[in-house]
C-alpha cells in the first residue's frame, strides 16, 4: 500500500521506544488542583465561584469567555481556596482557580449518565460539546464546538480524525487508539451526525502498525470510516500537511480548513466527545505522556486538569539527577520548563526528561547558506531568507517572504547546521506583523 504524505518535512528521532508499551495508568488528583484561566485559543475563561465556595467533581468553576472560547470544570470536589495568579506553562503568570481537594470524590448529578447518539439532535451533541468545554487536545486548544459547526456545514465533505502522533516521544495518542477504540469510533460517529454530508477518515503513521490494525477492524462498524496510513515523517500530524496528505487540498494562514470541505480533531478530542455525548462528562482529564532518557519510569497516564507536571513526573518514578531539561509537549513544538510547578491543562500532551540540552550545547554559527532549511520546510518557505530579514529587524521583508506562512514546526531550525533559532525568530516575527496589523 502506497503511503500518503506532504512534501519536504524531517525525521527527527524518533523516541517512541521509551513509552509506546505502556498502557495508560490513572492518577488521582493532588491535594492543590490549579486551573488557569487560558486553557484555550480566544478568549480567556471567567471564574464563576469565589473563594471559599464547596465544589464538586464535574462542576462549572469558569465560564466561556466568549463565542471563541470555553468553560472549564473542576475534576475534584473541594474547596475554592483563592482566585490568583499562577504560573502556567510558557513562564506567564495567568488568572488561576485553587481548589483544595477534598478526598471525597463527590460528584455533581447526572455526572457519568449513559445516553444514546439516537435520542438525540445534532443541535444536542454540539451543545454536548459545548458545554463539556472541550478543545482541540492536539495543538492550539480551538474550541471544538466551533470547529464543528461551520457556516458551511453542508459542504464539509471530511472530517479528518489525526492519529499520526508525528511529534517525537509521545505515545498517548497510539496507546488511546490501542485500549479505546470503540470508544473513538462512537466519538466519531456523533461528529458524522453533525456534519451527515462528511466521511470520516483516522490518518495513522507507518511506525505505529498495531494501532492501523486495531482502528481498522474497529472502524468496520460504520462505511464512513476509513483508515488512511500515512507515511512516517515530521510534521505529519501538522493540520496543513495531513489534509494535504488525504485530500491533496491546500489551505494558508488566511483559510480556514473549513473552506476546503474539512474538519481536523486529534484522537484525544474525539475521545473527549465520545465521554461528552454518550457518558455527560466535561474534560476534566487528558492523557499524556513522560517519558524521555532522563525519566526513570517512561509511562503513559490519565491525568485529572489541575494537578502539576512534578506530581505527574513523580508518579512516573521521577527523574535521574542529572537531568538537565524538561519540556511541556514534544521536542519539536513543545515548551522549555524553567519550573515543574505549573499545572497540567487541556493541551497538555508530555513531560519530557532530557539528560542533554543540545539547544545549549551548540552556540549559532553564521549561516553557510546550505539550504537545508528550505529543503526541510513543509509550507515550501525559504527559512534562510526570512531568518537574514529577522536578523537585520526588516518585518515587513519577512511578512513579503511569507512569514505568516510559518506553522512554527521547528523543522528548519531541526536540520540547521549552524544551529540558528530559526523558529523562534520566526514567532517573534509573527507577533510583530499582528501588531503592525492591529495598529493599522
Amino acid at each position: 500500500m502506497k503511503l500518503k504524505t506532504f512534501r519536504k518535512g524531517v525525521h527527527p528521532f524518533g523516541g517512541k521506544e521509551y513509552a509506546k508499551d505502556c498502557a495508560i495508568i490513572a492518577l488521582e488528583p493532588e491535594a492543590e488542583m490549579v486551573y488557569p484561566m487560558s486553557q484555550n485559543l480566544g478568549a480567556p475563561s471567567k471564574p464563576v465561584v469565589a473563594k471559599g465556595d464547596r465544589v464538586l467533581k464535574g462542576q462549572l468553576i469558569a465560564e466561556a469567555g466568549g463565542f471563541i472560547g470555553a468553560p472549564i470544570f473542576s475534576s475534584v470536589s473541594g474547596t475554592v481556596k483563592a482566585i490568583e495568579k499562577r504560573l502556567v506553562i510558557n513562564g506567564s503568570l495567568v488568572d488561576s482557580v485553587v481548589i483544595e481537594n477534598d478526598g471525597l470524590d463527590e460528584a455533581v448529578e447526572g455526572f457519568g449518565v449513559e445516553r444514546k447518539l439516537e435520542d438525540m439532535s445534532k443541535d444536542d451533541i454540539v451543545n454536548a460539546i459545548r458545554n463539556a468545554g472541550i478543545v482541540g487536545l492536539g495543538g492550539a486548544g480551538f474550541p471544538t464546538a466551533v470547529k464543528l459547526t461551520p457556516k458551511n456545514a453542508d459542504d464539509i465533505d471530511y472530517i479528518i480524525v489525526n492519529g499520526a502522533e508525528c511529534e517525537p516521544y509521545l505515545t498517548s495518542d497510539y496507546r488511546l487508539m490501542l485500549e479505546k477504540p470503540e470508544e473513538i469510533v462512537l466519538g466519531i460517529k456523533a461528529m458524522l451526525k453533525i456534519l451527515p454530508n462528511a466521511k470520516a477518515v483516522i490518518g495513522i503513521e507507518a511506525n505505529k502498525p498495531e494501532a492501523i490494525k486495531t482502528m481498522s477492524e474497529v472502524a468496520k462498524i460504520d462505511g464512513r470510516i476509513e483508515i488512511c496510513p500515512l507515511k512516517t515523517k515530521y510534521p505529519q500530524g501538522g493540520e496543513r500537511q495531513l489534509i494535504y496528505a488525504v485530500t491533496r487540498r491546500k489551505i494558508n494562514s488566511k483559510m480556514l480548513p473549513a473552506d476546503k470541505g474539512c474538519v481536523v480533531d486529534n484522537v484525544g478530542t474525539v475521545f473527549a466527545i465520545y465521554e461528552a455525548v454518550y457518558k455527560n462528562m466535561p474534560l476534566i482529564h487528558n492523557i499524556l505522556t513522560v517519558t524521555g532518557e532522563a525519566v526513570n519510569t517512561p509511562g503513559n497516564f490519565d491525568v485529572p486538569l489541575g494537578v502539576s507536571h512534578s506530581y505527574v513526573l513523580e508518579k512516573a518514578g521521577g527523574a535521574k539527577k542529572e537531568t538537565l531539561k524538561f519540556i511541556s509537549g514534544g521536542p519539536m513544538m513543545g515548551f522549555a520548563l524553567g519550573s515543574l510547578d505549573v499545572p497540567i491543562v487541556k493541551t497538555s500532551s508530555s513531560v519530557l526528561g532530557y539528560l542533554h540540552d543540545e539547544v545549549a550545547d551548540s552556540p549559532e554559527t553564521p549561516c553557510i547558506h546550505c539550504g537545508r532549511c528550505t529543503r526541510a520546510c513543509p509550507e515550501l518557505l525559504v527559512p534562510q531568507l526570512m531568518g537574514r530579514a529577522m536578523k537585520n529587524q526588516d518585518v515587513e521583508e519577512f511578512a513579503k517572504l511569507g512569514g505568516m506562512e510559518c506553522i512554527e514546526c521547528g523543522s528548519c531550525a531541526y536540520v540547521c547546521p549552524a544551529k540558528i533559532p530559526l523558529t523562534q525568530m520566526f514567532k517573534l516575527g509573527k507577533i510583530k506583523i499582528r501588531e503592525m496589523n492591529a495598529k493599522k
